[in-house]
């Protein structure tokens, strides 16, 4: 005797939502389309069935239950594939799931349009302040001509001869009969004859779209904006796709962005940096001026704090990171040679002697 609640992989106080949970998975993993020539699954089929057929109806689980067998003591007639309760939908939705699969359907229902991608440059004052762009991309539109039927005007398409205007095509498979999408009308119940001319009968037109977008402030490279119902059109009466913005920050000459800090080196002169100097610094919101000590070496950090980026939906921006370096001169006029070198006559430099010469006296008293 066939135990059915082995067959199911169910407990026999298992609901009738877990019963039919289990025999819509295994149904979907043995039907003969996905195992084709395997009697072992076509078996397989046959007995999940005939558990499910027993299990799903009460009277017959009952009488399974009390005697081993649907039927009850004195047979009541009830053979194993007869339908139950809850049979005939449990098995729309696999074949609902069994044929997507593949790429068909039950019927065509509506559907959401295709989503959009604009790729959006921008130099930094413009990520860090935020603005608003003027954007033009291409973009699907009902056909005026046609209203969107994709035939000509004055013409309407007529019934698919194939599918008699359902856009399925119903079939016998083994013990039911299951449809699938129409290949002829591809589901549209309706065949063009008379296509439009100015959409070639494709009820859509492709056009320049033109929108404002605001731009936030402190957007970074990566960052994307949505804007909801501005991609193509739907089907069936579905939806608009959405339009997905996404942001590039050009590179700057003069400074450099690392989340809400802003980098930028500034040159200074030796004796501004030996003395002390105030300097005026380029930052987003024009100059500020800073004071270098006297003594600064080259490196030197300087934090300007509020000229920085702000993060999106914020409001307190971060710092502008000065870094000072001491600019050489390439070109020395007589007079401010001779006042180097009194300089560094002083210093006790020998400016006269390589860094390699000064190398060699150093380590000549060093024995290998």
């Amino acid at each position: 005797m066939k135990d059915y609640y082995e067959l199911l992989g169910v407990s026999k106080d298992a609901s009738e939502a877990e019963i039919k949970k289990a025999f819509r998975q295994l149904a979907m993993k043995y039907h003969p389309d996905r195992n084709p020539g395997d009697k072992a699954s076509e078996e397989k089929f046959k007995e999940i069935n005939e558990a499910y057929s027993c299990l799903s109806d009460p009277s017959k689980r009952a009488n399974y239950d009390r005697y081993g067998s649907a039927e009850g003591p004195a047979g009541t007639g009830y053979g194993p594939f007869t339908s139950g309760a809850g049979f005939g939908d449990v098995f729309e939705d696999i074949f609902s799931d069994f044929f997507g699969a593949f790429g068909g359907q039950r019927r065509q229902r509506p559907t959401k349009g295709e989503d959009l991608r604009y790729d959006l440059s921008l130099n930094l004052s413009e990520a860090v302040f935020g603005t608003e762009k003027v954007i033009e991309f291409p973009h699907l539109e009902e056909c005026v001509e046609c209203k969107g039927s994709g035939s000509e005007p004055g013409k309407e398409p007529v019934t698919c001869s194939s599918c008699k205007g359902t856009g399925q095509i119903r079939f016998q498979q083994g013990f039911f009969s299951v449809s699938k999408t129409c290949g002829k009308c591809y589901g549209m119940g309706k065949i063009i004859t008379d296509p439009c001319k100015s959409c070639k009968g494709k009820g859509k037109v492709q056009k320049m779209k033109s929108i404002n977008v605001k731009v936030p402030a402190g957007i970074d490279t990566g960052s994307r904006l949505k804007v909801y119902g501005g991609g193509e059109p739907g089907f069936y009466g579905g939806p608009k796709g959405d339009l997905y913005i996404v942001l590039g920050v050009q590179e700057h000459p003069f400074f450099k962005r690392e989340g809400t800090e802003i980098f930028c080196e500034v040159p200074v002169s030796f004796p501004q940096a030996a003395l002390g100097a105030e300097i005026e610094v380029p930052t987003l919101d024009g100059t500020s001026k800073i004071k270098v000590p006297s003594g600064t070496p080259s490196g030197k950090l300087f934090y300007l704090k509020g000229k920085g980026a702000p993060r999106v939906g914020g409001h307190q921006r971060g710092s502008q990171v000065v870094r000072i370096f001491i600019d050489v001169p390439k070109k020395l006029t007589q007079r401010q040679r001779e006042l180097l070198e009194e300089f560094a006559s002083i210093n006790g430099d020998e400016v006269s002697k390589s860094f390699k010469e000064k190398l060699k006296d150093l380590f000549s008293g060093v024995e290998n």
